[in-house]
Order: structure tokens, then sequence, then C-alpha cells
């Protein structure tokens, strides 16, 4: 594939033959996988329309670029950010308000699938039993180090009742990855990256520092705000996920086996990418919204003062 600029339109090309053409203004997020070429001139072209350029390894997860557009610099709310970092009060809060919503979503996903699976009722019942334990702690606990236990707790049994919707024939008996060795890891760390980036786009959008968070502490290499945003969209996407192989849009065929790492083939690739767009429009507002959620709080107070259903709005 090669990417080319003529006027306002940007031109695709596959071995030199062209295929379509899309307005340059109409371009919100571009993702290349693989070896495309483009100039220089391409790449400024999309980003002088505001638009985001994401560059993934066909096969390496961990290889990612990204050129940014739209990128808003106010260098007193990122200063006022970094400030807030020593907040226990911002920081507990904060965390507290992600990781409710995040239980609550898995919740979700669980009891609409207990609708569906009734052979599976004893592990989905259990599991959200155990969520709803772990949320009525949540409100008791005083410190960063407790909510991240009982994120951890909460999401050890979610997943031990999420890897059972799946059929056995697909592999899946837990999150692995770098490499993703089977088809569902390999399409769930594929989508937690893509929404990553979405997420990295929308803090420079917003004019934060993408890499400052406090769910997720600062460290080094990490986008930790990015992080943050997306931790209560985790279960949205592994909703997403299950529905794809659910409704046989992937199968095990659309998978490739290359030096220990599963990976889907380019009739994987021409399915997943359409679909993923569509998912993808809804999470971009969301995020948009929990970002601006963000930059209220950090312009109002120098302690967080979110309403108790905020993050819960954002994500509706």
């Amino acid at each position: 594939m090669e990417l080319r600029v003529d006027g306002t339109a940007l031109k695709l090309y596959h071995d030199g033959d062209y295929q379509r053409s899309l307005p340059l203004k109409l371009l919100d997020r571009v993702i290349l996988q693989g070896d495309v070429r483009f100039s220089a001139r391409v790449l400024t072209a999309i980003t002088e329309c505001g638009a985001s350029v994401v560059m993934l390894s066909k096969r390496n997860s961990r290889r990612v670029a990204m050129v940014l557009g739209g990128v808003r610099a106010d260098a007193r709310l990122r200063l006022a950010q970094y400030a807030l970092v020593d907040d226990q009060v911002y920081v507990l809060t904060h965390a507290k308000q992600l990781v409710s919503a995040k239980i609550r979503a898995q919740s979700r996903l669980l009891s609409d699938a207990l609708a569906r699976r009734p052979d599976l009722r004893k592990p989905l019942r259990d599991a959200i039993a155990a969520l709803r334990a772990r949320h009525e702690m949540l409100g008791r606990v005083a410190g960063l180090p407790a909510v991240l236990g009982i994120e951890g707790a909460a999401s050890a049994a979610y997943f031990q009742a999420y890897l059972r919707l799946y059929p056995d024939a697909l592999g899946f008996k837990g999150r692995n990855r770098r490499p993703p060795r089977d088809p569902v890891n390999a399409v769930l760390s594929l989508t937690y990256t893509l929404l990553h980036y979405e997420a990295v786009s929308v803090c420079h959008a917003a004019g934060l520092d993408p890499y400052v968070g406090y769910l997720h502490a600062p460290a080094y290499g990490r986008e930790s705000l990015a992080c943050d945003l997306i931790e209560p969209l985790r279960p949205v996407a592994d909703a997403w996920v299950h529905g794809l192989f659910r409704e046989r849009e992937l199968r095990a065929d659309h998978f490739r086996k290359d030096k220990g790492a599963c990976l889907l083939d380019k009739a994987g690739r021409a399915r997943f990418y359409p679909v993923y767009e569509s998912f993808a429009h809804t999470q971009r507002r969301r995020l948009r919204r929990l970002a601006r959620l963000v930059v209220r709080g950090i312009r109002a107070t120098k302690t967080w003062e979110w309403e108790d259903a905020g993050v819960e709005d954002a994500l509706s």
C-alpha cells in the first residue's frame, strides 16, 4: 500500500494501482499497520488538518509510533496537572472513580452474558458477587495501594468468568501478551493498543500531558493519564471483542502463528478494522468527555471534585 496527497485529498494505491481517495478535512485518525509507503508531505498534510497518525508494526505490538495533529498547548493547565500528582485527596478520589466505573462495567458485561449463557450460571454469578463485594469495599479504603488491590482482585475474578464465555477451540485460558498466543488475546491486545492511542490523542487535544496520570502513577515511557482514561473502557472493549467471536465476525482461520505469536492475517485485518472504526466512534466521544472532566476538575480547584456520577455520565 502507498499513500499520496493530491490537493485536498488523501489517495490510496495498491501495487501502484489507484484504489480510492478520501477528503483530508474529513479525517479524524489514520491507522497504518505493516508496510505502508508515504512521504513526509503526507504526514504534514494529515496533521495540518487536525488528524493523528498511528503506525503499528505488523508483528510486534510494542512497536508503535504516533504523529499528532490538533495539539493544544496550555502550559498553565499542564502545570496545574503536574502539581496534583502529590495531592493525595485528588489522586485517591480520581482513582476510586475510575475503578468504580470499571467494576460496574465488568458487572454489566457478566450480567448480560448470564442472560445468554444459563450453562455458565454458577461461575458468572460467583464473579458478579465478587465484583459487588469489591465495589462495596472501594468506598471504605483510604489509600491508593488499597484501591489498586481492589482493582486487581476484581479483575482477577472478572477474567476467570470472562474466559469461560469463549469456546475451548480458541485456546483462551487467560490474558497473555507480548506476544499474544491465541486469537482472543491477539484481538484484545490490538483493541487495547488502539484505544490507548485514541486516549493519547484525546489528552493532547484537551491540552493535557498524557504521561502524567493518577490511578497509574507517572512512569518512564508510559502515558499514564491515557491509561487512566481507558481503564473504565476495558470491559466495554472486552464485550465488543467477545461479540466479534460470538457472531463469527472473526474466526480461528482469520489468524496465523508467527514465531509463537498469534496474529490477524490479511483477511482478518480486513474484517477487523472496519468494525473497529464503528466501535471506536463511540469510544472517542467517551474519551473526550472524560478528558473534559479532567480539565474541569483541574481548572476548578486543586482537589478533585467530580460528582459521584461524573465518570458514569461521561461513559453513557
